[in-house]
């Protein structure tokens, strides 16, 4: 199964799991919980769906890579304490509680959730002495004399053999104590996953033309080559860094990351086709203002379409992710945008009525405490371990917009504090809705151009379905209304039902 399907298979478990009975006791008995082994290839988002898991369903998440720990570190120090059998005292060896268990009591005391994941990364990996202590856990969900407190779910994951000199196999008694559930690299799924998470649009593209390249570990008379999906992604990263900082984004940056020198230096030629046509077709143009002043002028709207009227099939490919790209980042900074200040309007309109006809002393004082209150939830979420950029965002938003609130009352003095508040929120509101407008104008270019150089084929298509699938750019399009988008949507949609049509109608 792909890695979206082990994420629900996981979650799943971890529901049925935590399912109380009336009398407030786990339907399955603590002791019958099998822990969760997940065996996956290196860098396929084993870690990633632990910490979406423990977001969706709201509950801890307590997170160790195993290959580091020691037996001392995983059971805990010894220590002599003395004990009375019978009428004789004697030294008695006890152990300090491991680091492990006491990292999940923390994480129970900072965050307030007693529900939650303790997820141990390379299980299958961890030294020799500590191996037999390891097995015992998986067993008994016990390190020396302290348990996994109840509420929380083991779940493990480790490497197959073939990827790791370290792996250690597991028993036949030890495995019929585990669910295994077993992953594997799949490129449909981590597209969708790389698109909602913006991954670089010249990673997306080149795989997109050659999805062979996506995964791939391999030994060679030079050593062991490895492409993974964590490489791609932590490439991303770096390469928008890069670009950021004008340093150049070439094969001695990508190999590593990409550890495979065709890859490496097949999408190192990629990118600068990438970067070239970006230059040539003048996409920045395209976006800002296609048909209107300010776009390329007559001449050069002739020699753009022109040139992408004629380009092979993968130029015009890279053509449209470069043309989406440049709208996508844009329609999420805004999305996310909405969403701050949706929430942070909530919040006001909760504070409405003791900030009206507060003086300025007593509006910073309510201020200041709703921001401290904003802060220790943050990092009660944070201490979950399960919280999303996104909603950490969303979640500091107000703390940022009160603590400017706060220095505009200090600097003003004014008697009616809410008033003051309201404008600094009016004007974040239409500098929002001016940058929606905006961006709305964006998409109608695109699609406009992509109209006039390539007609409602497959181009437009590509460009439609880019727009309708994305998280960010789909949520955008269902708040502002973009008669463009709308029309090529629908007339491909008419396309489908009428190819359904024939099809049912040449069946019969």
């Amino acid at each position: 199964m792909n890695i979206q399907q082990a994420k629900e298979q996981i979650r799943r478990t971890v529901e049925i799991y935590l399912m109380k009975d009336g009398a407030g006791c786990y339907r399955i008995p603590i002791e019958r919980q099998r822990p969760v082994f997940l065996i996956g290839a290196p860098g396929i988002g084993k870690t990633a769906i632990m910490a979406q898991i423990a977001r969706e369903m709201n509950i801890g998440l307590v997170s160790y890579s195993m290959t580091h720990h020691t037996r001392q570190s995983a059971l805990g120090l010894p220590f002599i304490t003395k004990k009375k059998y019978g009428s004789e005292t004697y030294d008695v060896s006890e152990y300090t509680m491991s680091e492990i268990i006491a990292s999940v009591y923390e994480c129970i005391e900072q965050s307030g959730r007693k529900e939650g994941i303790l997820f141990l990364d390379e299980i299958n990996c961890v030294s020799e002495t500590l191996g037999p202590s390891m097995l015992q856990f998986l067993q008994y969900k016990t390190f020396g004399r302290h348990r996994v407190p109840d509420g929380w779910v083991v779940v493990t994951a480790g490497n197959p053999p073939e990827y790791n000199r370290s792996v250690h196999d597991f028993d036949i008694a030890t495995l019929d104590r585990l669910k295994v559930i077993n992953a594997e690299p799949d490129y449909d799924t981590w597209k969708k996953y790389a698109a909602a998470a913006g991954v670089h649009r010249a990673i997306r593209t080149y795989l997109d033309l050659k999805p062979e390249d996506f995964y791939g570990v391999e030994t060679t008379l030079e050593g062991r080559n490895y492409v993974t999906a964590r490489g791609w992604e932590d490439l991303s990263d770096a390469m928008y860094l890069y670009e950021e900082k004008g340093f150049p984004v070439d094969e001695t940056l990508i190999s590593q990351y990409i550890c495979n020198s065709r890859i490496s230096a097949g999408f190192a030629s990629f990118y600068r086709l990438f970067r070239k046509y970006r230059n040539d077709y003048r996409v920045a143009e395209i976006v800002r203002s296609w048909g209107e002043e300010g776009g390329p002028d007559k001449s050069a709207s002739k020699q753009i379409l022109a040139r992408a009227k004629k380009a092979p099939f993968d130029e015009r490919v890279t053509l449209m992710g470069l043309l989406t790209e440049s709208v996508l980042p844009e329609i999420r900074h805004e999305v996310v945008e909405e969403n701050c200040l949706m929430a942070l309007h909530e919040r006001l309109v909760g504070m409405k009525d003791s900030l009206t006809g507060a003086d300025a002393k007593d509006a910073i004082r309510i201020l200041m405490t709703d921001t401290a209150e904003l802060k220790r939830n943050i990092a009660m979420a944070e201490a979950s371990g399960g919280i999303s950029e996104e909603k950490k965002t969303i979640l500091l938003y107000p703390v940022h917009f009160e603590d400017l609130c706060v220095n505009a009352i200090r600097e003003n003095g004014t008697e009616d504090c809410f008033d003051t508040i309201r404008n600094l929120y009016s004007e974040r509101v239409k500098a929002m809705q001016a940058d929606a407008a905006r961006i709305s104008r964006e998409i109608s270019h695109v699609l406009r151009f992509t109209d006039q150089a390539f007609g409602a084929g497959s181009e437009m298509l590509l460009i439609v379905t880019e727009f309708t699938v994305n998280t960010w750019s789909s949520e955008f399009l269902n708040r502002h209304e973009n008669e463009d988008y709308y029309r090529y949507n629908k007339q491909f949609l008419l396309s489908e039902r009428e190819a359904g049509i024939a099809d049912a109608m040449r069946e019969d």
